[in-house]
């Protein structure tokens, strides 16, 4: 049976998501959701540059990816977010995938916390934790890791240097 696993990551699809995670989770399709990209052909077209054919790639919107998360898969998918709020949006489609990894998120005018022991391109909101909280009670499992060779830490071990 196919795997999903989902990545947060503001960058949507770059190299280190082609040549780190997608090798090491065994990746055949990738969903990028992000409703401004997938409306703008220029940025569809930047990020599926350097995707190579091997993998099916989607660049959708929030309703487009929920179509596509309905339907069953063979083939293991990497979605991938901008932000967390997604992940509430989209909660029902991802019910079973393997784990929600919190990769790069920039400073943004909400965000107010830095996390320490991080990278130094984590930042988050008020709104970001009360989400990720959200999506462990229901019983996702959610880390932070920044590239696939890294030790990952647990989101009540990586909160705590919130």
């Amino acid at each position: 049976m196919a795997k999903t696993y989902i990545r947060v990551d503001d960058r949507l699809i770059h190299g280190q998501t082609i040549v780190a995670w997608c090798p090491t989770l065994g990746i055949q399709e990738i969903i990028a959701i992000d409703d401004e990209s997938a409306k703008n052909p220029m940025l569809r077209s930047i990020l599926t540059m350097g995707v190579p054919k091997q993998y099916i790639t989607h660049i959708v919107t929030t309703e487009e990816a929920k179509e596509i998360l309905k339907q069953e898969s063979d083939k293991n998918r990497l979605v991938i977010v901008k932000f967390p709020s997604l992940l509430v949006a989209i909660k029902d489609e991802i019910q079973g995938c393997e784990q929600i990894i919190l990769g790069n998120m920039a400073k943004r005018p909400d965000t107010n916390h830095q996390v320490t022991g991080a990278t130094g391109i984590f930042f988050l909101s008020d709104e970001d934790i009360t989400n990720i909280d959200g999506l462990i009670k229901e019983g996702f499992k959610v880390s932070f890791q920044q590239l696939p060779n890294a030790a990952g830490t647990s989101w009540e071990t990586f909160k705590k240097s919130i």
